[in-house]
């Protein structure tokens, strides 16, 4: 259990992700680094052999020192892009991301606000889902101030 699920197919590449919709007095926790000026979900990558689900608890463990239980699934979200990290830039990433809602301890605190994503270090940010600050995906500014108890099921195409 230790392949990504990352595929290279031609010129592009797919990806199977997940990531947590951490809730606290109206802020979103996302995570961010030097290299881009935006912010995306706590998570990661599936690994071949693990579920959604626990791979968004063991993602959530990674980044922030804390045990956290998946409440339900809130969101699939079909998205084409071009990369934009220097090992992926300007190729065409296909990727399908589950978003969960997580059971947030009243308490929840991170263990560290940073932690390192390979050589990257990456910072988690409590960002206010009314802010001006840029985030993915970006339903969330709308999609999360109505939760619902469907799955929602989104595309964003930007080839």
């Amino acid at each position: 259990m230790s392949q990504d699920m990352t595929v290279n197919v031609d010129d592009g590449i797919i990806n199977i992700r997940v990531g947590a919709i951490i809730l606290k007095n109206g802020k979103l926790l996302m995570a961010g680094n030097s290299r881009e000026s935006y912010h995306y979900t706590v998570g990661g990558r599936i690994k071949f052999g693990e579920t959604a689900k626990e791979a968004v608890e063991r993602e959530v463990f990674e980044e922030t020192g804390v045990h956290m239980k998946a409440d339900r699934l809130g969101f699939i979200h079909e998205n084409y892009f071009r990369g934009d990290a220097p090992s992926n830039m300007g190729k065409l990433i296909y990727e399908i991301d589950y978003y969960f809602y997580m059971t947030v301890p009243e308490d929840f605190d991170p263990v560290s606000m940073t932690f390192m994503e390979g050589d990257n270090e990456e910072k988690l940010t409590w960002v206010d889902l009314e802010g001006e600050a840029p985030y993915y995906p970006e339903f969330f500014r709308t999609e999360l101030k109505v939760p619902s108890d469907e799955v929602r099921f989104f595309t964003t195409d930007e080839r």
